[in-house]
């Protein structure tokens, strides 16, 4: 099983903990744990159909648990939302749960990546947490427009 390159990984990095900082913030309790991905469901549905987004999110976990055994637990419902996670008999330390967040994300970067290639993907990424800078992450195009002053992926 092929893990996720560096370039994906620091990028769910980026997006998780953005996530987990927005999230206590607005004081969200229980922590949703892979609300990362929940939030990507709407734009990759629009683009591939609800059942290609589940098809790319169950190989993406497939994938993760892989490197992240905890995640075989974890099972994808109905709605294609990934549950089960709270049923684990012990819960995973939290450096073991930011883990699995970003390899599972990570996972689904990269598949998403293969599909449709890294521009479109970071755009799509753009398009769901704007605030969030993908400078730095050693994507080819960098991933912003510098000259322009905003986060925005080159065209």
């Amino acid at each position: 099983m092929k893990r996720a390159n560096s370039q994906m990984q620091n990028l769910a990095s980026r997006l998780v903990i953005y996530a987990t900082k927005a999230n206590k913030a607005a004081g969200t309790k229980p922590p949703v744990v892979f609300d990362v991905c929940e939030k990507l469901r709407p734009q990759l549905a629009a683009l591939m159909g609800n059942g290609g987004f589940q098809a790319l999110l169950e190989r993406a976990l497939a994938l993760a648990r892989v490197e992240v055994p905890w995640l075989r637990a974890v099972r994808k419902n109905e709605e294609g939302a990934l549950e089960n996670w709270v049923e684990l008999q012990t819960q995973p330390p939290p450096e073991e749960l930011l883990k699995g967040r970003v390899v599972l994300l990570a996972q689904l970067l990269g598949l998403l990546t293969a599909f449709i290639g890294e521009n479109l993907m970071l755009g799509l990424v753009h398009e769901v947490w704007p605030k969030v800078s993908l400078n730095g992450l050693g994507f080819e195009s960098e991933g912003t427009n510098e000259s322009e002053g905003t986060n925005e992926p080159k065209k």
